[in-house]
């Protein structure tokens, strides 16, 4: 102490002054860095750690299973546990005045940031460091941000650890703004972990299998989970062009006889969208009319063949339920074969086409040509107005598989209605959890209990709309098989199948085709068949199996 009563510091005390100023709070006086024994890391031989050291034991961190929120003595820590409780003003201690906080986050505690020693003798002034968090800046959550904390906030993912360098000091896995972000070793799937949820309003993609909502609180799935892409034989030729493939046509029936190879080469390989403007473009350039150059150049079923391919679908289906209607007999499979398997949009196409073709309604027609409850069958079918939605409540599949059992199999004669109400409004995907919840209830398959309770047109109209919701590839394979079993062929039924389903599902025709009979498609057609009938057929078909 000297005459001023100022005392005199020796070099010692300013050394372990400067040791312990060097960063404000940091390294703690007592039990400082290097740790003492006892503290981390662990002295030799000291190892399982004892009471007080780190790795803490019960009541330190990291806490011991008992959930979240922790329990006393766990996560943030209590006094005396690890991290050390922070005096306010301390570098992550308590906020004081300009200290940025985070009121709206539970999960944050400031508490919870390890302490770096002793109270630091610098208060923050506002204004100081660290700044005051600016919109969009730093200190800021990004809007799709996880909130601070290390605990997950209700609804939202879990944190999820990151690298090395991945965030700012003290905020683990933050990216910096702007900066590329290393990708995850192990990326997770989205809403699952601590990836992001999908963001609200952003189209979902369609799920491959639909769920059924209110299935035992769950979800199974209400339509095939499956989609293959494209299941057609006959796909678009590359840079066909119009007026070069007439060209072909009009070399292949000019002069004496017809090239019908060239035509089956060049129509068999062409989509219908290809075939169809081939008829202005032979007008355009030859000033005729193909169709009926090709109807006087060829003859017999390879003239109905081609003649159909020369159709847009609406039309081609127009033209048969026309051709199944009109005359002596009606071919009721032909009417139910197509207004079960069309779609609602195709249905109203047909009924567009059949009028300006035909100058009356086609349910005009049905009604002229048929009688009682399968006259109501018809036309329903015709409205094309089926659900389409591919989700199924379970539960109202359950009450129309119970109206079908009540209507049917448990009472005295048959509520035909009630069949044809189900059968013709509901959705296909529908209908099918509801064959599968008769079945469970009553021990039979629908199709049994339709084939107990009807006959006539109206069983087999009703079976065809059954089979054809169940399997549509398996009831065009068993109309297939149909046509070409026995004495004769019903050619009619084999050309309507063969043009209409080319390009949608005969691929899938094919495979239930061989699963079902033994024998591919090709083969049988191959052998009731002949000639460029034959040749042409088998080029729809698109190969043997």
């Amino acid at each position: 102490m000297d005459s001023y009563g100022i005392r005199c510091v020796s070099k010692e005390e300013i050394a372990t002054a400067d040791q312990t100023m060097s960063y404000p709070g940091y390294p703690p006086p007592a039990g400082g860095y290097p740790p003492q024994p006892g503290a981390y890391p662990p002295q030799p031989g000291v190892y399982p750690p004892q009471p007080g050291m780190y790795p803490p034991q019960a009541g330190g961190y990291p806490p011991q299973p008992s959930g979240y929120p922790p329990a006393p003595g766990g996560y943030p820590s209590q006094a005396g546990a690890y991290p050390p409780a922070l005096a306010p003003g301390s570098w992550g201690g308590a906020p004081v005045a300009g200290y940025p906080s985070v009121p709206s986050n539970p999960g944050f505690n400031p508490a919870s940031y390890p302490a770096m020693g002793k109270p630091s003798m610098y208060t923050q002034a506002p204004g100081g460091y660290p700044p005051a968090p600016q919109p969009g800046g730093y200190g800021v959550p990004s809007p799709n941000q996880q909130p601070y904390g290390l605990y997950p906030q209700p609804g939202g993912p879990m944190p999820q650890p990151q690298g090395p360098g991945m965030g700012y000091p003290g905020q683990p896995g933050q990216p910096m703004p702007g900066y590329p972000r290393a990708p995850s070793p192990n990326p997770s799937m989205p809403g699952y972990g601590g990836a992001p949820a999908p963001m609200p309003g952003y189209p979902k993609v369609p799920s491959p299998n639909p769920s059924m909502p209110g299935y035992d609180g769950g979800a199974m799935p209400g339509a095939p989970a499956i989609n293959r892409g494209f299941r057609g034989t006959i796909k678009d030729f590359p840079g066909a062009d119009p007026l070069r493939d007439v060209e072909v046509l009009r070399k292949a029936m000019k002069g004496f006889g017809t090239d019908e190879q060239a035509i089956i080469e060049l129509l068999g390989s062409r989509s219908n969208k290809q075939r169809v403007p081939m008829l202005k473009a032979y007008k355009t350039s030859y000033g005729k009319d193909l169709i009926k150059d090709l109807h006087s150049e060829l003859s017999g079923d390879f003239r109905k063949l081609v003649m159909a391919m020369m159709k847009t679908p609406a039309q081609f289906d127009a033209y048969e339920l026309n051709s199944a209607i009109k005359g002596a007999g009606t071919d009721e499979a032909c009417l139910i074969e197509i207004l079960s398997s069309r779609s609602n949009a195709e249905i109203k196409e047909i009924n567009t086409i059949y009028k300006q073709e035909y100058k009356k309604s086609l349910e005009d027609s049905i009604k002229g040509d048929t009688s009682g409850h399968f006259r109501r069958l018809l036309i329903s079918l015709a409205q094309g107005n089926r659900d389409e939605r591919v989700n199924v409540d379970v539960s109202l599949a359950k009450q129309d598989a119970q109206a079908l059992y009540a209507a049917g199999e448990n009472k005295l004669g048959t509520d035909e209605s009630k069949f044809n109400a189900i059968l013709c409004a509901r959705s296909k995907a529908h209908l099918r959890a509801v064959f599968l919840e008769y079945q469970q209830m009553c021990g039979r398959d629908i199709e049994k209990s339709i084939s107990r309770e009807m006959s006539g047109d109206l069983e087999s109209g009703m079976l065809a709309v059954v089979k054809c919701i169940k399997n549509t590839p398996a009831y065009f394979a068993e109309r297939l098989y149909k046509a070409m079993r026995g004495a004769g062929t019903k050619d009619r039924t084999l050309i309507r199948i063969m043009v209409s389903r080319s390009e949608v599902d005969l691929l899938d025709i094919r495979q239930e085709y061989v699963k079902n009979y033994g024998k591919s498609l090709y083969t049988d057609i191959s052998g009731d068949t002949s000639g460029d009938y034959k040749k042409l057929l088998l080029k729809l078909c698109g190969g043997n199996d």
